[in-house]
C-alpha cells in the first residue's frame, strides 16, 4: 500500500547505486579531522572521479551548492547512513584536479585548521569555475583505418598520407588547424577524408582569449632575437648537477645565491633536464612584479614547448586558458604567483620557489597557507625535488638547511657570472644629513626624511653620467598622517586603531599639489583632509612621507637640475599608481628602454628586476620595518636592504647603494652593508633561540575579533585557558593586538609556541575536535604566522 503512494520512477534503484564523498565549498568542518565530506548518490549512468566539481543539494532547503569529489564507491561510503536517504548529486563537471592536489588540499585543511571545502575552493581559479572564455568546438580525430581504403582523389590521398603521419598527440584538432598542419590552404581535403570515414567529428572545449604582453607578461619587445644560453659557471654547474641527481625523488634544496649570481639560469637548466625526461614543472615567483622579466626568459628559452603564466594581472579568460593548457599538457611549465602551486600539471618533475623568503607567499585569508611550505608538501606527494632560491633565505629555510640534523640540501653561489662585484653600500645617518642639509640652505621638509644631500648628490652624478637610479621608500601615500603643530592632535581612523594616511591626486611638474584626501589602509575609509585642527583651530602639518610626496620632491628637483629628461623621466611604482598589471609592465618596458631614468617605489621594486644600467640604488628610510612590533623586524630589514641593493651594478658599471637610516649601528643594517647574510643569520637565530622563537620553535597565532571588545576578550581568554591545559606548549595572551581595532572589530590575540610542528598540530587539532577552535569570521587561526599586527 505504501509503495502505491510513489511513482516507480521516484524510487531509486539502490542495488547498483554509486556514491561519492563531497567536500562542499562552505565553511563547514565535515569531521574532527576535516578529512571527510558529505555522502551523495551519483545519478544513474553518471560517473565521477576525485577532483571533479559537482553541484549538490545542501541542508534542509536543498540549496544547490558547489563541491569537489573526494572519493567514489559503493554503499560503504555511507557508513551507518541509510542509502535510501542519500541525496542525489545535481551536476557533475569533469574539472580534472589531479589526485595529488586533492590530497594536498586535505593536508592544508589539517595543517592550517581550515574547512576542507574552503581549501579545495582555493585550488581552482574562479575563471575556471565560471568557464570564462570557454567555447565548445567541433574537432577531428582519426577514425579506424578500414581494411579496404576508400577511393580518394589524388589531393585527398596526399592529405591522408600527411594526416596519417601526424602523431597521436596531435588529435583532436580543429579542421582549420589540421589543414594548416598538413599544408592545405583550405579544409576541402579534410572534408573529403571526413566523408570517407577516415576522420570523425568530436566536440572539444577550448578557451579563447585575447593575449597581449600585458596578459602574459612575456612578450619580447626588444626587436632582437633572444641570446643563446650562456655557459654555466662552475658554481652553477655544481648546483645543476646536485639537484638533477635527485630528480624522481623528494628532495628539498636551498639555493643561497647572492644577487646577480645567476639563479634563474640554474632554474632554466634544471627545467630543460625535466622536460627532456618527459616531465613538467612549476615555478613560483612572489608577485606579478617578477612575472614580466621572469616569464619572458622562460618563454623565450622554451619557445614552442608550452609555458603558462599565472598571475593576478591576467584577464579572466587568459587565466582560464593558462590553467586549461596546464591541465591538458599543452603547457608543461607553469610560472606564477602563490596559487600557481596548485597548477594541474601531470608528471610533475620539479618545483622551484624563487625569492622563497618573500612574505607575499603567505595568504592572509582562509586558508592561511604559505605557498613555499605547500610547494614542499606537493613535492613530497609527487616525489620530486623542490628548490628554494634566494639571496636572503628565510631563517626557517636556512635553519632547516644548516642545523645538525638538516634534511634540506644547501647550495651556495657567491659570484656573479658577469664578473661584476657586489655594489658598495654606504650607510648614511639621517640625523647628520639633516645638519648638512641645513648648512647648505636646503633643510628637510618638516616631518619628512626625503633625499638627503649625500643621496641627492649621488643621484645628480648618476644622471649626468647617463645612468639610471632606483629609489626605495616602503610607504605609499603622501604622508603618514596629519597633526596639529600646537596641541599634538592627530587624525585617526574612526573604525580602526590606525592613523589616516594622506594621499593626493597626481600633479604635473611645477604645480602645487591639490588639497589631499585621507585614507585608512586597513578598512579603506576616506575623507578630505581638514584645513585646521578641530581641537584648537591651529594649522596642521604633515608627518612622515610616502612615495607620492617623494615623487613631488623629485619632480621639482629634476625640473631645475636636469631639464629635458623627458615626460617619463620619473616613474612611481606602488599600488596607488599601478592599478593594473599592464601599467606595471609598461612602466618596466620604459625603464628597460632608458626612457625612465629614476624608478621610485615600494618593496615591489626591491627584488627580481635586472637592468644593467642601474648604477645607483637609494633606500630613503631603512627603518620603516625596524619599528614594527614583530620579532621578524630585523630579518625583514636585512632582506629588504640587501635585495634592493642587488639591483645595482649588474652591467658594465660599478654600482653604488646609499642607505639612509636613523639606526646606522643596527646589526641588520650593518650586516646588509657588508652583504654578510651568514653572520646576520647566525646572530639572529641565536637571539631567537634564547627567546624560544621560530625558526627554532613553531608558532601559531589565534586572533578573536568582535564588535564588542568584551566578547572578543572573553573568547580569547577561553581559548588561552584551554591551551594552557596542554603542558607541551607555551601560551602568550590573551592580549590586544598591536592593531587593536580594524573595521569596527576589536582584536585579541593568543600566541602558541611549540617545540615542533607535530606538537603544535596536535594541540590545535585537540581543540578543533573539541569544538573550541573554529575557523570563521570571528576567529582567525594562523599556523606559522609571518606578521603579528
Amino acid at each position: 500500500m505504501q509503495d502505491a503512494l510513489f511513482r516507480s520512477e521516484d524510487i531509486p534503484d539502490l542495488a547498483n547505486a554509486r556514491f561519492a564523498l563531497v567536500a562542499v565549498e562552505r565553511g563547514i568542518d565535515h569531521s574532527p579531522s576535516a578529512a571527510q565530506g558529505f555522502s551523495y548518490r551519483l545519478p544513474e549512468g553518471a560517473d565521477a572521479a576525485p577532483g571533479d566539481r559537482v553541484t549538490v543539494p545542501l541542508g534542509r532547503g536543498n540549496t544547490p551548492t558547489n563541491g569537489v569529489v573526494l572519493k567514489t564507491g559503493g554503499p560503504e561510503l555511507l557508513g551507518d547512513f541509510p542509502a535510501s536517504k542519500a541525496k542525489q548529486i545535481i551536476k557533475v563537471e569533469r574539472l580534472g584536479i589531479p589526485e595529488p592536489v586533492v590530497e594536498l588540499a586535505r593536508w592544508i585543511a589539517r595543517y592550517y585548521v581550515c574547512p576542507l571545502g574552503m581549501a579545495l575552493a582555493g585550488v581552482v581559479p574562479a575563471a575556471v569555475k565560471k568557464g570564462t572564455g570557454a567555447r565548445v568546438r567541433t574537432a577531428l580525430v582519426r577514425g579506424p583505418v578500414p581494411d579496404e581504403m576508400p577511393k580518394l582523389t589524388p589531393t585527398a590521398k596526399r592529405a591522408w598520407e600527411a594526416v596519417n603521419a601526424l602523431p597521436a598527440s596531435a588529435f583532436p584538432i580543429e579542421p582549420r588547424a589540421l589543414a594548416d598542419r598538413i599544408g592545405e590552404k583550405t579544409i576541402a581535403s579534410t572534408n573529403r577524408l571526413r566523408l570517407a570515414g577516415l576522420l570523425t567529428e568530436t566536440q572539444i572545449e577550448t578557451v579563447s582569449t585575447r593575449t597581449s604582453m600585458f596578459d602574459v607578461g612575456t612578450a619580447n619587445t626588444s626587436g632582437t632575437p633572444p641570446a643563446p644560453p650562456p655557459t654555466p659557471t662552475d658554481e652553477q654547474a655544481g648546483v645543476i648537477g646536485a639537484v638533477s641527481s635527485t630528480l624522481g625523488s623528494f628532495a628539498p634544496h636551498v639555493l643561497f645565491g647572492i644577487t646577480g649570481s645567476g639563479k634563474t639560469e640554474v632554474y632554466l637548466r634544471l627545467l630543460r633536464t625535466v622536460l627532456d625526461e618527459g616531465g613538467s614543472a612549476i615555478v613560483l615567483v612572489p608577485e606579478i612584479a617578477l612575472t614580466p622579466q621572469t616569464g619572458r626568459r622562460f618563454s623565450e628559452r622554451f619557445a614552442g614547448e608550452g609555458v603558462a603564466v599565472l598571475h593576478s594581472g591576467l584577464s579572466a579568460s587568459a587565466r582560464h586558458k593558462a590553467w586549461a593548457d596546464a591541465r591538458s599538457g599543452k603547457a608543461r611549465i607553469v610560472v606564477g604567483a602563490r596559487s600557481a602551486v596548485f597548477a594541474p600539471v601531470t608528471r610533475l618533475g620539479i618545483i622551484i620557489v624563487d625569492e622563497e623568503h618573500d612574505g607575499s607567499y603567505k595568504q592572509d585569508q582562509l586558508p592561511r597557507y604559505h605557498a613555499r611550505d605547500v610547494a614542499i608538501k606537493r613535492a613530497q606527494l609527487e616525489s620530486c625535488p623542490v628548490v628554494l632560491g634566494s639571496a636572503t633565505p628565510s631563517l626557517e629555510s636556512w635553519h632547516n638547511a644548516t642545523k645538525a640534523d638538516a634534511k634540506y640540501q644547501l647550495h651556495t653561489m657567491t659570484t656573479r657570472p658577469t664578473g661584476a662585484t657586489l655594489p658598495e653600500v654606504q650607510i648614511v645617518d639621517i640625523a647628520a644629513e639633516r645638519k648638512l642639509a641645513a648648512q647648505r640652505g636646503r633643510p628637510f621638509e618638516p616631518g619628512a626624511v626625503g633625499l638627503g644631500p649625500t643621496l641627492l648628490d649621488a643621484l645628480d652624478e648618476t644622471l649626468n653620467d647617463g645612468g639610471q637610479a632606483v629609489l626605495l621608500l616602503n610607504r605609499r601615500g603622501f604622508a603618514a598622517c596629519v597633526a596639529c603643530r600646537s596641541c599634538g592632535w592627530t587624525l585617526g581612523c574612526e573604525r580602526c586603531d590606525a592613523k589616516m594616511v594622506v594621499h593626493t591626486r597626481s600633479t604635473k611638474p611645477g604645480q602645487a599639489p591639490p588639497r589631499g584626501h585621507l585614507r585608512c589602509h586597513h578598512c579603506h575609509a576616506e575623507q578630505l583632509a581638514p584645513r585646521s585642527c578641530p581641537d584648537c583651530g591651529s594649522s596642521l602639518i604633515l608627518i612622515g612621507e610616502g612615495t607620492q610626496r617623494l615623487e613631488d620632491d623629485l619632480i621639482r628637483h629634476l625640473d631645475k637640475a636636469h631639464p629635458g629628461l623627458g615626460e617619463h623621466a620619473i616613474a612611481r611604482a606602488d599600488s596607488d599608481a599601478l592599478s593594473h598589471a599592464s601599467h606595471y609592465f609598461a612602466l618596466l618596458d620604459r625603464f628597460a628602454k632608458g626612457e625612465t631614468k629614476v624608478l621610485l617605489g615600494t618593496q615591489m621594486i626591491a627584488k627580481g628586476l635586472d637592468f644593467p644600467n642601474v648604477r645607483l640604488v637609494g633606500v630613503i628610510n631603512a627603518d620603516t620595518a625596524l619599528s614594527l612590533p614583530d620579532f621578524r623586524a630585523s630579518e625583514r630589514t636585512f632582506q629588504l636592504v640587501t635585495q634592493v641593493a642587488g639591483r645595482a651594478g649588474r652591467g658594465g658599471f660599478a654600482g653604488r647603494v646609499i642607505v639612509q637610516t636613523f639606526s646606522p649601528e643596527d646589526p641588520s643594517i650593518v650586516h646588509a652593508q657588508r652583504h654578510d647574510f651568514r653572520s646576520f643569520a647566525s646572530e639572529e637565530i641565536e637571539s631567537r633561540r634564547a627567546a624560544g622563537l621560530p625558526p627554532v620553535s613553531r608558532m601559531a597565532r589565534i586572533v578573536c575579533r568582535h564588535v564588542d571588545p568584551g566578547e572578543a576578550a572573553h573568547r580569547a581568554t577561553e581559548i588561552a585557558r584551554r591551551l594552557r591545559a596542554d603542558q607541551g606548549v607555551r601560551v602568550m595572551g590573551p592580549m590586544p593586538c598591536p592593531l587593536a581595532k580594524v573595521n569596527d572589530h576589536f582584536r585579541f590575540a593568543v600566541e602558541i609556541v611549540a617545540p615542533s610542528a607535530g606538537v603544535l598540530n596536535r594541540t590545535l587539532e585537540t581543540l578543533r575536535n573539541a569544538g573550541v577552535l573554529v575557523s570563521d569570521s570571528a576567529t582567525a587561526i594562523d599556523p606559522d604566522p609571518i606578521a603579528l599586527l
